[in-house]
């Protein structure tokens, strides 16, 4: 085996390897972009143009992990629903890999379907406009509409074409397809429906079973044939048919063998038949693919790579760390090299050239946990012995936006150090509790496509615009202040605009996930500098449920505010003279203490944060209302709020005398003696109606209750000339007194 061709095989088994990978390219931006940076075919920043390009990158072998990732999932505490994208991510699937070979030619198509028992419904082919096969079956007569349908299609990113199945469009090849099963011939088409990255990048189209395959066949009225006939129903006229039918269960009719069959069967007949024909194979597929691991950016670690007669070789462990070399612009070079070209001598000592992409973000993201481990250490991640210590995150809270990123690949990472045994734990966070997105109010403007001119609002509608994010600190009541944003952007220094009367840029404006890249985002700075770091902390919490998703109003944070005053109103009067005092706490003082102790353990335990606010916003009211300033009411309150106002409580700490931090202090438990209630407010009904409450002592039994209630002289008028029938009581409840 020759050199190159041991390198080959290396690079094959290596968890990164080089491979000609289809990208979104932004030639403006000179980067490769990810799919969640592009909207409409321009990039969220700047709405420059991205098209689908064939790029030779570095690729880290994702897919390899895949049914361990599914499995895996199954070891950790993580909610239901983030599991389920997960596992819909990866998308594990069984079925058959068929193949189908094209009319008057050597070139077969492999398809992979899970559902092989729909074959004898298949009435057309659909190429990936990536697919290698489109060049080598198109027909001379078709070329020049399938390159410019290919060529418009690279302006869309696969969410895009993923999220759009109803608007279909596609162009026939002028080839022919030859059924295996029926050996009929079915067209060949080229649609952007169909992804190259899954399963083969090619499909057999059963319009009758399946929706995108039926919108595409209506749309260039193509034939529909129905196989299965769902439970309980009957043979439908097609021409009325508004979708496809559901084929999940049913019997199979217009497929030869298979006929009568319900689906089950009808499956593994099918997939028997292959085997035994040697039409292809059975075998399980996975949505997951592998991740783009080359950045054409400047920040970004150095890949320790470089190149020997165009086969990549990796830099000596001595050589490492590999450092950013200085660049005069961090812009490609004239020859659309990344800016790493630009570098002088970034070669090796030998001279050989280093390569010029950059990891992503991601790269060190995936891993990060690991290094907290152990982070003073220069010789490896992370040690055994200090992994063996912390073994794994005990608890993550994140954002379900990064399931299908972030999660998956420290997943994937830490499932790979495990196999190298550099840690001892096969998953790297045990808990994940979703926390909600704090939404704010984005602005928009619209650029004309291909010009440096901005439509206000009311008149976009008159052109071909790119809606793009503004920040919002420039806009006043949706008004553009159109000089600021001019300053705001080098690129818009030009910037033309075409107002509405009044001369006024009006914003769109929208209800999103507050956030850096939607620069709607409210300067923490600014609340710290007028509030303090403890109400930004506190409003936080009080907004909602970790869980879900909450708006952001500033009108609420004043009433944060002035609950931290009134807290230091119990240590300090407004001269700032101490008032904490060693007086013996009353049986109501701890009462109030405990209750608050109980409920702030309990929620904080259940991660239910605002309601923890609640209590302790009900607990110093009712402090103050009893004019306590006993210290051993008031520290053990200060210990349960320092978690939320760390600051605050440090400060108080000191004033009433510790000279020890807060953070030291022993969490105070809650006694079931002061829990309890000595007496019991009891709603008096009478024939279901509340008429009067009855304050009665906690120990008292139901004769007593009942003898109380009826002496009382708020019963005589409901009573009077009636007779009692039942007296119901539900202790520590209700009374209700049924007369007639």
């Amino acid at each position: 085996m020759s050199e190159k061709e041991q390198q080959e095989v290396l690079l094959n088994y290596r968890i990164a390897y080089l491979a000609d990978t289809m990208v979104n390219w932004c030639p403006a931006l000179g980067t490769v972009l990810a799919n969640d940076e592009v909207k409409d075919g321009v990039s969220l920043r700047g709405g420059h143009p991205v098209e689908q390009k064939v790029m030779r990158q570095w690729s880290l072998r994702v897919s390899a992990y895949a049914e361990r990732l599914l499995k895996g999932l199954d070891n950790i505490d993580w909610t239901e629903s983030l599991k389920e994208i997960q596992k819909n991510w990866i998308g594990r699937s069984e079925g058959a890999e068929m193949v189908f070979p094209v009319k008057d030619s050597d070139v077969e198509m492999k398809i992979f379907t899970t559902r092989a028992d729909t074959v004898f419904g298949v009435t057309f082919m659909v190429l990936a406009p990536e697919s290698e096969l489109v060049d080598k079956i198109v027909k001379p007569d078709k070329k020049a509409e399938v390159d410019q349908y290919i060529k418009d299609a690279r302006k869309r990113t696969e969410r895009e074409r993923m999220s759009e199945v109803k608007k279909m469009t596609g162009v026939f090849t002028g080839a022919y397809a030859i059924n295996p099963l029926n050996n009929e011939e079915v067209p060949v088409w080229v649609s952007d429906y169909v992804l190259a990255g899954y399963g083969t990048g090619a499909i057999m189209a059963v319009p009758a079973h399946d929706s995108r395959d039926f919108a595409f066949a209506r749309t260039f009225d193509l034939p529909i044939v129905q196989v299965v006939v769902p439970r309980g129903e009957e043979p439908g006229d097609i021409d009325k048919w508004d979708d496809a039918r559901d084929s999940k269960e049913g019997y199979m009719i217009n497929s030869g063998f298979l006929n009568g069959l319900n689906v089950p069967e009808a499956i593994e007949k099918t997939n028997e038949y292959i085997r035994e024909k040697g039409l292809g194979e059975v075998k399980v597929n996975y949505r997951l693919r592998d991740a783009i691991f080359s950045r054409q950016r400047y920040w970004g670690e150095p890949f320790p790579v470089y190149y020997k007669d165009g086969m990549p070789y990796t830099l000596d462990e001595s050589e490492l760390p590999l450092e950013l070399p200085e660049v005069d612009k961090y812009l490609p070079t004239d020859k659309g090299e990344p800016p790493l070209g630009r570098a002088k001598n970034w070669k090796t000592k030998e001279g050989y050239p280093l390569e010029l992409n950059t990891m992503p973000g991601f790269a060190g993201s995936s891993a990060y946990y690991l290094r907290y481990m152990d982070p003073h250490n220069d010789q490896m991640l992370v040690s055994p012995e200090a992994n063996r210590y912390w073994q794994d995150v005990d608890l993550y809270i994140g954002g379900t936006e990064h399931a299908t990123g972030h999660l998956i690949y420290s997943r994937f990472w830490n499932k790979f150090l495990y196999d190298l045994g550099v840690v001892c734990k096969p998953e790297p966070f045990r808990k994940l509790v979703n926390q909600g997105m704090i939404q704010g109010r984005s602005n928009f403007v619209y650029r004309i496509k291909g010009t440096n001119t901005f439509v206000s609002y009311n008149l976009k509608n008159d052109y071909d615009v790119t809606p793009l994010h503004v920040d919002v600190n420039i806009v006043n009541n949706d008004i553009l202040d159109i000089d600021a944003f001019k300053k705001w952007n080098p690129e818009y220094k030009d910037a033309e605009f075409i107002l509405e009367e009044g001369d006024k840029y009006v914003c769109g404006w929208a209800v999103e996930k507050m956030s850096k890249s939607m620069f709607n985002v409210v300067n923490p700075d600014d609340i710290i500098e007028q509030y303090g770091a403890d109400t930004l902390r506190l409003y936080e919490m009080f907004l909602g449920p970790l869980e879900q998703s909450k708006p952001w109003d500033t009108n609420g944070i004043d009433g944060v505010h002035k609950f931290l005053r009134k807290t230091w109103r119990l240590f300090s009067d407004r001269d700032d003279n101490i008032l904490v005092t060693d007086e013996e706490p009353s049986k109501a003082e701890l009462k109030v203490l405990h209750r608050t102790i109980s409920k702030v353990t309990d929620d904080i335990e259940r991660f239910s944060f605002n309601t923890c606010v609640s209590a302790f916003m009900i607990c110093v009211n009712e402090l103050s209302d009893l004019k306590c300033h006993k210290r051993a009411i008031l520290e053990p309150l200060l210990v349960l709020l320092s978690p939320f106002a760390p600051h605050m409580t440090e400060e108080l700490w000191h004033l009433s005398g510790h000279n020890d931090s807060i953070v030291d202090a022993t969490w105070p438990l809650a006694e079931e003696k002061y829990l309890k209630d000595d007496t019991v407010i009891y709603p008096v009904s009478f024939n279901g109606k509340m008429r009067f409450k009855l304050e009665m002592p906690a120990q008292a039994d139901n004769a007593e209750i009942e003898k109380a209630a009826l002496e009382h002289e708020g019963a005589a008028k409901w009573i009077e000339g009636k007779t009692i029938r039942k007296v119901i009581i539900v202790p520590g409840k209700i009374i209700n007194i049924v007369v007639s």
